[in-house]
């Protein structure tokens, strides 16, 4: 609870690993998690029972790591996780077939498809929920010199554009859309920062982001910023 007036509840079904981000895909009710390691892997979430709103039980499910069937892009397979509170065993290292990916960072979902980044090699993903297939959005590596390096958390406008902000590169959130990659802001002066937590207001007309440790370098000294539409 943000306002403190609960007690923090650990949600063990949702697995003991370096958790990163979540993303609800609104349509299956599913989770998809990253994990922040440079052989993390991509995890799913899917609940036994649902309260009276159609909310999942968090506590009632079954956790799932991913399985890219040819290499880093294709087709995926779910194999559920033997142990999702890693007693024994790392939870990444359970499954033998399970998929690397270097350093998961921030994930997202929109009409159908999952959305993440992984730090350690500058790419975006792309997972259909429906048709089960992986493929790259994102390759830093394909350029000479990109437009956006440090991968970290990532959304999408109403229309399906993604916004990525960068931990480092030029400190920037930057758009993809149309095959086109295409800076929106840049934060100066700020270059023992990163930009953290991009949200649209819910009628899409307020962008906000922070930047986490500000002009300074120091966690108290984060900033937050809005900026007015459209997008």
């Amino acid at each position: 609870d943000p306002f403190g007036r609960k007690t923090a509840q650990v949600r063990s079904a949702l697995g003991v690993f370096r958790h990163e981000a979540v993303a609800v895909d609104t349509r299956n009710m599913q989770l998809y998690l990253t994990e922040d390691q440079p052989d993390g892997c991509l995890y799913r979430y899917t609940a036994r029972s649902f309260d009276a709103a159609g909310n999942p039980d968090l506590e009632d499910g079954f956790l799932e790591v991913a399985e890219v069937i040819e290499g880093h892009i294709g087709a995926v397979r779910w194999h559920t996780l033997p142990d999702p509170l890693a007693t024994m065993t790392p939870a990444r290292k359970q499954v033998a077939s399970s998929t690397r990916f270097n350093g998961g960072e921030g994930i997202w979902y929109h009409q159908g498809i999952i959305y993440f980044t992984t730090k350690g090699d500058d790419r975006v993903w792309a997972y259909t929920v429906q048709q089960h297939h992986l493929s790259v959005v994102y390759n830093a590596a394909l350029y000479l010199r990109p437009v956006l390096t440090g991968v970290d958390n990532i959304i999408t406008n109403a229309t399906g554009d993604l916004l990525v902000a960068e931990d480092g590169g030029d400190m920037q959130i930057v758009v993809l859309t149309a095959g086109k990659v295409l800076p929106l802001l840049q934060v100066a002066g700020h270059d023992r920062s990163e930009i953290t937590g991009p949200a649209f207001s819910p009628d899409g007309s307020r962008l906000y982001f922070s930047s986490q440790r500000g002009k300074t370098g120091r966690n108290e000294d984060g900033i937050t910023f809005e900026i007015t539409g459209p997008f």
